[in-house]
């Protein structure tokens, strides 16, 4: 799972095991921290707004099983998975 929130809301709470390149910086450093372009990503932000562009610019890039999750932060906050602080 990819966060791709702001650096506050990351630190506020996330998915336990999750990593965090925020909108603007993954697009960036993502060739590097995964240069694998068939692996898969779950991406997540608050709402889902902007994971879903994300995600639309990693597919983009060549990233081929790449999806947002729908409701961001807010879904997972009531799915019950693992989460930390």
């Amino acid at each position: 799972m990819v966060d791709t929130r702001e650096e506050s809301e990351w630190a506020s709470g996330r998915v336990a095991g999750a990593v965090h390149m925020s909108r603007g910086i993954i697009e960036r450093d993502i060739e590097t921290k995964v240069p694998d372009k068939a692996a898969s990503m779950v991406l997540y932000c608050g709402g889902g707004f902007r994971s879903a562009l994300v995600a639309d610019n990693l597919q983009k890039m060549g990233y081929e099983n790449v999806i947002s999750l729908d409701g961001g932060w807010r879904a997972l906050k009531e799915s019950g998975l693992p989460l930390e602080k």
